[in-house]
């Protein structure tokens, strides 16, 4: 004991922000903006052929704004990600970075207010519901946060898991469809509700496909392990078949003629990929069900959606 008292180490803003540009190019890959981009295009794109605005849709600079919105609230889960699957990344996933210790919780706490924050005043510059609509998949994604620690079975029953989180996804994309119509991209009509099985089908034939192995893996949280790996791999395929055929009845592409049908039939043949993905691993020995046609099945079919909606509009 030297009787001087420890001054207490304050930490290093700069430092910090360089943790947090660390942890965004590490965790939040150029595909995760790529995705956030083309979904807003798509959703916004498909919801204007379900329910016209009074103009040929096209981008605007309200839908710019939507888009860097999204961006950074998908940052924002990312970051509540990593901070309630600690103590399931310490097990299978030991190099993220908060388990390593290259960044702080308080850090990405940090960086979510801030994120919040200039999420919620970017969307209150479009509209009031636009700010209500990203003000409650901010509380939920904390929610999900904070349910996940109290429930031990919500955090690993994968698919009551899937039940509970699901809803954040759904409530971004009321966020952009809400969001459009107060711009004037969208008009006001209840058919837009098509569209969120379109998109939620689309999605979740990702999720199963990314989360499907053929061993059995204890104590990991993959849909094959409750399902069985063929119920997955064929549930993973049946929800690309959904999301294309509600997709084709909401666009109707019998009703155009010349190329205008046929960019609306053009969904049909992109559930070749899936299908291909699906096959692969049905017929062959891999114990991991191939990711990259899912990853390709919804870059192909948000690009159409957004093709589409200019053609057709």
């Amino acid at each position: 004991m030297t009787g001087v008292a420890e001054t207490p180490v304050r930490p290093n803003p700069v430092a910090s922000i360089g943790r947090i540009v660390r942890f965004t190019r590490v965790m939040y890959k150029p595909h995760y903006l790529l995705y956030g981009v083309l979904w807003v295009l798509a959703l916004e794109g498909t919801a204007a052929l379900v329910s016209p605005p009074e103009t040929a849709w096209h981008p605007t600079g309200a839908t710019v704004a939507r888009i860097a919105v999204v961006a950074v609230v998908l940052l924002y889960l990312r970051m509540v990600d990593e901070q309630k699957d600690l103590q399931y990344d310490r097990v299978h996933n030991p190099d993220r970075p908060l388990v390593t210790g290259a960044i702080s919780a308080v850090e990405l706490r940090s960086a979510m207010g801030v994120v919040a924050v200039g999420a919620i005043i970017g969307s209150l510059a479009l509209s009031v519901t636009s700010a209500v609509m990203i003000a409650a998949v901010l509380v939920y994604g904390l929610l999900l946060w904070g349910l996940e620690r109290l429930s031990a079975t919500v955090r690993t029953n994968i698919l009551l898991n899937l039940v509970v989180t699901y809803p954040v996804q759904l409530l971004v994309t009321g966020y952009v469809v809400l969001s459009a119509m107060d711009t004037g991209e969208v008009g006001s009509s209840r058919r837009v509700a098509a569209t969120v099985v379109v998109f939620a089908g689309a999605f979740l034939q990702f999720e199963f496909a990314r989360k499907t192995s053929r061993s059995y893996r204890p104590g990991e949280l993959l849909y094959s392990n409750a399902l069985g790996a063929n119920a997955a791999a064929a549930l993973s395929l049946l929800l690309a078949i959904v999301a294309v055929v509600c997709e084709v009845l909401v666009v109707r592409p019998w009703d155009h003629s010349g190329s205008a049908a046929w960019i609306g039939w053009i969904p049909l043949a992109l559930l070749l990929i899936p299908a291909a993905g699906a096959w692969k691993f049905l017929r062959s020995d891999e114990q991991d069900y191939p990711v990259v046609p899912a990853v390709l099945f919804i870059l192909a079919l948000y690009s159409t959606l957004i093709a589409q909606a200019l053609v057709l509009t």
